[in-house]
């Protein structure tokens, strides 16, 4: 194999690394998205719970456990 065919080789490599990469980083992305909005849910479940907790305590108040 000669120069030019390797280094043909590895240009094509590279091409394809980065169709790959950028591929992965559009999954990223939506991956993202949805942890956000997951986030987001579970912290009105929260607010939701420690409201329904300080209603029903009779007056003691119950926080959730930071962690």
């Amino acid at each position: 194999m000669g120069v030019t065919d390797k280094v043909w080789d590895a240009l094509t490599t590279v091409i394809k690394m980065n169709d790959k990469v950028v591929s992965l980083a559009g999954t990223v992305k939506e991956q993202q998205v949805k942890i956000e909005g997951l986030t987001e849910r579970v912290i009105r479940l929260e607010a939701t719970l420690e409201l329904l907790m300080r209603g029903s305590g009779g007056g003691v108040a119950k926080k959730l456990p930071r962690q």
